[in-house]
């Protein structure tokens, strides 16, 4: 039986947005969980879907794991590390556009490697396997081979790797190291989902076209530049084409909207929806996602932008 399973590796922070009346609305989000989160809403309900990280045992870290449990998310091997506890960051809005403050140096997240037997189990038997430069980013060196090893292994067992290399200047020591790993995780990756303000940032592309090239010369053979309310580019075996964005009026909070972007590409792929079709439908499920707070909207709602009409 082929393998169905679903996985995403990274690190789910405890989010703190901001409500009336100075209060602080508490939730749990980070990029590869955001991206996961749709996966678990659209990908079906007979696959087992699993956010692969490492856990603390306090108070917060029992809440986060049973959000999981309550929305039917698993944590396969991830292990439980006593005395740890997840990081945290707060939004802070102007408009719809979102800044961030982090709490997160010490998360139990950045030890997701440390037990190299028990991250191989939680890859096992999986269809797709998701992680950013986010994951790679919050890793020592020695845990970052580890997780690469790891996905080598899991991509040679018949899973599809998906990356979406999110750069992030502040969580790497200098440019160089992150162009570096970034560029490993490219090329264990079958699915590239980029940005391209962090491609031109990283690596000085001039445009998305020149972004997806030099990805597919790593052997990435499908590669989805993302740009904001511009049109994304897809790449799949050697041919590009563009898919206009879905515009928003007012839109509320972006916060989540690449994230969830690249859970509904990876959805529809995996249901067979060719490469230009997935884009649209991402598209319309960014747009949805942008019209609530916060980083998770409701599944009805993901279904609802997903499905044509």
């Amino acid at each position: 039986m082929a393998a169905k399973g679903i996985a995403s590796v990274g690190e789910c922070m405890i989010e703190l947005s901001g409500a009336n009346g100075g209060l602080w609305r508490m939730g749990f989000a980070g990029d590869t969980f955001n991206t996961l989160w749709a996966l678990k809403a659209l990908a079906g309900d007979d696959r087992a879907v699993d956010y692969v990280s490492a856990f603390g045992d306090d108070p917060f870290s029992r809440d986060q794991i049973a959000f999981f449990e309550k929305h039917g998310i698993g944590t396969a091997a991830g292990p439980i590390i006593a005395g740890a506890r997840p990081g945290l960051y707060a939004i802070t809005l102007a408009g719809a556009e979102r800044s961030f403050t982090y709490w997160r140096s010490d998360a139990a997240a950045r030890r997701l490697a440390d037990a190299p037997a028990a991250l191989a189990k939680s890859l096992e038997n999986r269809a797709l396997v998701y992680f950013s430069g986010i994951t790679l980013a919050i890793l020592a060196e020695g845990a970052r081979k580890t997780l690469l090893a790891t996905l080598k292994e899991a991509k040679a067992n018949g899973a599809r790797i998906a990356f979406d290399p999110n750069y992030r200047p502040r969580l790497w020591s200098d440019a160089a190291s992150a162009r570096a790993a970034i560029s490993e995780g490219l090329g264990i990756a079958d699915i590239a989902l980029p940005t391209f303000p962090d491609e031109q940032a990283l690596f000085g592309d001039p445009d998305p076209e020149t972004a997806a090239m030099r990805i597919a010369k790593l052997g990435t053979r499908e590669v989805v530049v993302k740009n904001g309310e511009e049109p994304a580019l897809v790449r799949h075996d050697g041919t590009a084409v563009t898919v206009p964005a879905v515009h928003v009026p007012s839109p509320v909070d972006t916060t989540g909207a690449g994230d969830s972007f690249n859970g509904a590409y990876l959805a529809a792929r995996l249901a067979g929806i060719e490469p230009t079709e997935a884009a649209r439908r991402a598209h319309r499920v960014a747009a949805a996602v942008v019209q609530v707070r916060g980083a998770l909207a409701p599944f009805e709602m993901l279904r609802e932008a997903f499905t044509p009409a």
